[in-house]
């Protein structure tokens, strides 16, 4: 197990290749506060997924069963105030 990047609770991974491909076998691990070890999460379809999980920590917890917030909007902000411009 080849340790890609760990942000606590999570753990980005590769268990060697795939039979059915040769592609690396990329997991996400979540600290189990129970055991206090690392579990299989999630089985990403590809590096690609993984480095998004990666880049986007909200991401990563969508793809969490236990069902963390993610994706949070900020109240704090006006609805009405946009960066967007409008050009006549």
């Amino acid at each position: 197990m080849q340790l890609i990047h760990e942000r606590f609770p999570y753990k980005y991974v590769t268990c060697g290749d795939l039979e059915i491909n040769g592609k690396p076998d990329c997991r996400i691990l979540k600290f189990d506060e129970y055991t206090e070890r690392y579990k299989t999460m999630y089985y990403c379809d590809n590096m690609d997924q993984m480095m998004t999980a990666i880049e986007d920590f909200d991401y990563t917890k969508w793809l969490d069963p236990s069902g963390p917030p993610c994706y949070v909007r900020d109240e704090s902000s006006d609805s009405s105030d946009t960066d967007a411009t409008l050009i006549s």
